[in-house]
């Protein structure tokens, strides 16, 4: 369990949203350009509880499967955004469960997905996942392939292509980080003026290297282990 008070999370919150607001500073940037995702995998339906009760958009869940459970006991009004890896056969359920699938890596998965939705009567929002690390142990499509996933993503109808998101490689260098968001920002900016689309969400960066996305163009960091404390 979360041995955490609802006092102690606003207090982690409220650091955090500072940490976000002098990173910008930094940066030159606005500190309304970037959200803070909290990330609530494996912590219990009482951490979104938390999350909506100080007035966050969204949490971040990685598996279907534990956020459908969680949903369940959760009587939070907060939207809930898939960040982890997604298999073609969980559409449903995800299209089901969430307001936005961040982790769309595949030309096959935007099918299940856009089949899905339309299913659903609705549009899903998504963010292609693309391994600007170039990192073999991450998901994403590799940044050689962004091109080819994005303009299939604009040709389905149930899908709405908001930006990416990308995961930087676990490394002692920071630079490694560094590299891996510029890229996935200088991928965007190509992407957006090729297909002319704004592609306005960067999701990128986590607890430990949010300050370098932010410099790098973030539009929303994804923390758990800041907010909630470390995961069982």
């Amino acid at each position: 369990m979360m041995p955490l008070s609802y006092d102690e999370f606003k207090a982690r919150t409220d650091t955090v949203q500072e940490q976000i607001a002098a990173a910008c500073r930094q940066a030159g940037r606005n500190p309304t350009e970037v959200e803070l995702l909290a990330v609530t995998k494996t912590h219990p339906a009482t951490a979104v509880e938390y999350a909506a009760r100080y007035g966050l958009r969204a949490v971040g869940e990685n598996r279907v499967q534990e956020a459908v459970e969680k949903r369940a006991g959760c009587y939070a009004t907060i939207a809930w955004e898939l960040i982890g890896h997604l298999q073609s056969n969980k559409a449903k359920l995800a299209v089901d469960n969430f307001a936005r699938v961040q982790s769309v890596d595949s030309e096959k998965l935007l099918t299940h997905l856009n089949r899905a939705a339309e299913n659903a009567g609705m549009i899903l929002p998504i963010l292609l996942q693309i391994n600007s690390g170039n990192d073999p142990a991450k998901f994403g499509a590799e940044p050689t392939e962004a091109a080819h996933l994005l303009e299939a993503a604009l040709g389905k109808s149930y899908l709405q292509v908001d930006g990416l998101m990308t995961i930087a490689p676990l490394s002692d260098d920071p630079d490694v980080a560094v590299r891996t968001f510029t890229n996935l920002r200088t991928i965007r900016d190509e992407l957006a003026a090729t297909f002319s689309v704004p592609l306005r969400e960067l999701s990128m960066g986590m607890s430990g290297d949010m300050s370098v996305a932010i410099a790098a163009g973030s539009t929303q960091v994804r923390v758990g282990t800041a907010l909630f404390g470390a995961r069982d």
